[in-house]
């Protein structure tokens, strides 16, 4: 059902030579600390998730390097957050713009080192801009209160003020996004940054520095420390450990997420912790059984299935699931096409590595040994590669509906009644986003204030943007990234009590 030129069963990609071809000052391949290119002790090596072969070698910082960085975005905040709110704005505009201008070597960039198709790399790279124009234009409304006193001879002023030096801990599934989200509030706000990107996609982040450093971004406002799976703890403790760095902002796993907070507790850092989700998926006999088709495509097989809000958890009701089953397996056939990330038509790149491969055949064994009925796909193919898989009869004591599944494995549940949709979608300690196709008002209305999750898509599969908040609730995190509540959580609120007036 799927097609492939070379071999049934084998994609493609594990065929051809594939190549990463991008001009040169943006394909950097070494620490980037105070303004200054620097190489550690050893390298590690940048694979292509498609093809398993080497792409780069990176500098393997390790705690020194972690440091010197700390080290350095706090001697740049003493002096960047003196900066004027308009020339923060005017730089990170600049930065935008060169993010614009070079998006297609950005992302070759992103689909090499994370086998994202290279259409989807292409929207990554505007949706990435489109932080720094953002944050760019919210830099300049950072308002503070003057409120009104209880006495004549005093005033009440509240002051936001730049919280200091930001680590930034970022994953592999969007490797600019990520960074530039957390990075563009918290230059908007006057902090500096270090950034630890994710082992698997450093490159992104470093041609993100190179970019940042030719729109004349001071040096020590923005650093990046890349390393190896091996040296992530060390590095991650000294980010969230060392009495200079004020705030931490993660995007990740919630098991990785609980670890850095506890490190960062006995120095009290203010925390942003954007963690796993399980989105689940309500379709009620009312819904536009089209809508809810594409809707479904597009929640679950962006980035093959790897995204924090990407649908989990499908809950088609009685009167409407057969209709939606069918023309579902219809739109998998027809729109679905593995491959690697840089052919034109490929919409479903690899897994990010064999593990995250092994789970999804975990889950999908697991389904089908408690009853569960594979109606598409099911297998895996060579290396990181996994079919798109659609499962019919599946029932809550599942694997797949317990835990997150980041791959394009589509479990559909029958429920009954809103109430037991409900229950089942609440069933969670996670809640990042849900959606819900409906055309009843009053249900989407109930369904809506129900749902226990901080994002919620109604009629729509596809939530994010920089104007709007981006957050879970439950054990899926802590504050949020994105709209005008982004910025806030780079500041410090200071309560000024100007007394000795004379009335």
């Amino acid at each position: 059902w799927w097609k492939n030129p070379v071999l049934p069963g084998l994609p493609a990609a594990m065929h051809r030579h594939y190549s990463l071809d991008v001009s040169a000052p943006l394909l950097r391949t070494q620490g980037y600390v105070d303004g200054r290119w620097v190489s550690a002790a050893s390298v590690f090596p940048v694979l292509d998730p498609a093809t398993g072969k080497e792409i780069a070698r990176v500098s393997d910082c390790g705690p020194a390097e972690a440091k010197q960085a700390v080290d350095a975005a706090y001697k740049a905040f003493h002096s960047w957050k003196q900066c004027t709110a308009k020339e923060r704005s005017i730089l990170l505009r600049k930065w935008f713009d060169l993010l614009t201008l070079h998006k297609e070597d950005l992302a070759k960039l992103i689909t090499f080192e994370s086998g994202k198709p290279m259409r989807e790399s292409l929207a990554e790279i505007t949706y990435s801009a489109s932080f720094l124009e953002w944050f760019s234009e919210e830099a300049r409304r950072v308002y503070g209160d003057i409120v009104p006193s209880p006495a004549k001879d005093r005033k009440i002023l509240l002051l936001k003020q730049p919280a200091g030096v930001a680590s930034i801990i970022t994953p592999w599934n969007f490797p600019s996004a990520m960074i530039t989200r957390k990075v563009g509030a918290a230059l908007a706000a006057g902090c500096t940054v270090v950034v630890k990107p994710a082992e698997d996609t450093p490159l992104s982040a470093l041609a993100l520095a190179e970019l940042a450093e030719q729109a004349g971004i001071p040096a020590g406002v923005f650093n990046v420390v890349p390393c190896s799976r091996e040296k992530t703890p060390a590095v991650g403790e000294v980010l969230c450990t060392d009495p200079l760095v004020a705030k931490i902002s993660f995007t990740g796993s919630t098991t990785t997420g609980k670890l850095l907070l506890k490190m960062a507790a006995d120095t009290v850092k203010k925390a942003t912790m954007e963690l796993g989700g399980h989105a689940p998926f309500i379709v009620f006999d009312s819904a536009d059984v089209d809508k809810a088709v594409a809707g479904a495509m597009a929640s679950k097989f962006r980035n093959s299935g790897q995204t924090c809000v990407c649908s989990n958890r499908f809950l088609v009701q009685s009167g409407i699931h057969d209709r939606f089953m069918e023309k579902l397996g219809k739109a998998m056939d027809a729109e679905l096409r593995v491959g690697h990330g840089s052919e034109p038509d490929t919409t479903q790149g690899p897994l990010i590595n064999t593990r995250a491969a092994e789970k999804v055949v975990q889950q999908v064994s697991d389904a089908v040994s408690r009853g569960a009925k594979v109606l598409k796909g099911g297998k895996r193919l060579d290396g990181s590669f996994m079919e798109p898989t659609l499962l019919a009869n599946v029932t809550t004591d599942m694997l797949c509906m317990k835990e997150e599944t980041f791959g394009p494995l589509l479990p559909v549940i029958r429920f009954n009644t809103e109430e037991e949709a409900l229950a089942i979608a609440n069933a969670s300690n996670v809640g990042l986003a849900g959606y819900c196709y409906s055309q009843d008002v009053s249900q989407i209305w109930r369904v809506m204030e129900a749902l226990e999750v901080g994002i919620v898509g109604v009629n729509e599969g596809l939530l994010s943007t920089p104007e709007a908040m981006f957050g879970g609730v439950k054990q899926s995190g802590l504050g949020c990234e994105g709209s005008k509540y982004g910025i806030k959580e780079y500041l410090e609120v200071k309560y000024v009590c100007f007394g000795g007036l004379k009335p």
